[in-house]
């Protein structure tokens, strides 16, 4: 009897070593099976530490972390890194919220007119055409293409359009004109009335099916009507706008770094370099611009770059005394010639020293250069000394006005162009001048002042 206890006393000893300590043979038995579970739920991180280390998983995982280091490289070398000045600049000029809001119009206008082929246009955008697709817009097709025999292909012709019809479709621009296309369907002599003036029959008495036709449309109206030779205004002005916003800008970023070389090699050296720049502006601005212009204009033919190059010769003068004064006054600080006697050269001294804080009275000035140029291009437009006959000018569309005087819509278009044009340029210099303005970018603005 002793002995089968002892032996009873071990088994149960056993089996709540085997059941984690459990005076009971249930706790024994969880234990058991929870012993046996722990293999089981081990085998997926196993496999999933197995998948892990294939070759393929880790080169995707190496090609992801590569290409979100990329990633963000790109947006770290993109991203604007401003000073606190110029933050603060920046947030003076969005503070003007007519000036800001001009800028961006003026740059929505501007963008808009550079795709003025694919807003106003006597071609067709996409024309599906026996099963091809052609581009009239940007590539210029036979006549014999469609079944005729002119080098020209005349889209806006009936016989044309039937052909491309019965075998495709067309996809016209929103005007069906360009700047130097004549309405041959104008129901009254050139300059025509706006076509949303006259009623439907009057609209449509030109075409062949009157009101029947399927190009009286919407589509072929003359919304600002025509000048006096059937072309459609709207389609000049958003050429003209272009024009002249293009010759604006090219003439006061070439005029603005001559002027700026000047005046940067003027301050620095002063001395005899600058008396003798000084004598030589004094006599350059004193020849009669106009007469240089009419001599030009009857030696070479007129042109946009003919134009632009005798107007550089004149407008570069206009920043070579402000940024002359700002390097006159930079030249003699203690950080310039710590400067010099550390062995700089000349340019990079300029360049890198004295240049950025006169560009600072530079940039205000731009706009009104830019305001300045426009006004010039109308003006000798408007005289005939401009542009070429024919060219989408608002100078010239001012002429056609005065010429036609029972036309209102011709002298105020032309007027409201200019107009909103000249003003949008003004508001943002005002802002970039009021931006720059060292009062208000290190010291707030003057209601802070005593």
């Amino acid at each position: 009897m002793d002995a089968r206890a002892q032996e009873t006393q071990v088994k149960g000893t056993q089996a709540g070593a085997a059941g984690g300590a459990g005076p009971s043979s249930g706790g024994a038995a969880r234990g058991a099976a929870t012993g046996a579970a722990a293999p089981s739920s081990a085998a997926p991180s196993a496999l999933r530490r197995a998948r892990d280390g294939r070759p393929g998983h880790l080169a995707g995982t190496r090609i992801g972390g590569l290409v979100r280091a990329l990633v963000a490289r790109i947006k770290a070398a993109t991203r604007l890194e401003l000073s606190p000045i110029n933050r603060r600049r920046l947030d003076n000029f969005r503070a003007n919220k007519r000036g800001w809001w001009s800028f961006w119009i003026f740059l929505a206008l501007f963008v808009i007119t550079l795709f003025a082929e694919f807003i106003a246009n006597d071609r067709p955008l996409i024309v599906w055409y026996k099963g091809e697709l052609l581009s009239p817009v940007l590539v210029d097709y036979p006549e014999e293409k469609f079944g005729g025999f002119l080098a020209v292909t005349d889209y806006r012709d009936p016989v044309i359009q039937d052909e491309i019809e019965a075998n495709g479709w067309i996809l016209w621009p929103p005007i069906r004109y360009s700047y130097q296309t004549v309405n041959l369907e104008l129901p009254e002599p050139a300059p025509a009335r706006p076509s949303w003036a006259m009623d439907r029959e009057t609209r449509c008495a030109p075409y062949p099916k009157k009101t029947e036709d399927k190009n009286c449309t919407i589509w072929n109206w003359n919304w600002l009507g025509t000048d006096d030779q059937g072309r459609d205004v709207l389609a000049r002005v958003i050429y003209g706008f272009r024009l002249s916003a293009l010759f604006g800008l090219i003439l006061t970023a070439l005029s603005s770094v001559i002027g700026v070389i000047a005046g940067a090699v003027q301050g620095y050296f002063g001395g005899r370099i600058d008396l003798f720049f000084q004598r030589f502006i004094e006599l350059w601005t004193s020849l009669p611009q106009l007469y240089i212009l009419l001599i030009v204009a009857s030696v070479l033919p007129p042109g946009f770059w003919v134009l632009l190059g005798v107007l550089l010769l004149f407008s570069w003068v206009s920043l070579v005394g402000l940024v002359r004064a700002e390097f006159l006054r930079g030249r003699n600080l203690d950080y310039i010639r710590a400067a010099r006697a550390l062995g700089l050269p000349d340019w990079k001294i300029m360049l890198k020293h004295l240049l950025p804080n006169a560009m600072v009275a530079t940039i205000t000035m731009l706009p009104f250069i830019l305001s300045g140029s426009l006004v010039t291009l109308t003006a000798l437009d408007f005289l005939g000394l401009g542009l070429p006959p024919g060219s989408p000018s608002l100078g010239e569309l001012l002429a056609q006005g005065k010429a036609n005087l029972h036309a209102w819509w011709l002298v105020s278009t032309a007027f409201v162009t200019i107009a909103v044009m000249l003003s949008l340029l003004v508001f943002t210099g005002e802002a970039v001048r009021d931006a720059l303005d060292p009062r208000k970018s290190f010291g707030g603005n003057d209601r802070e002042r005593p």
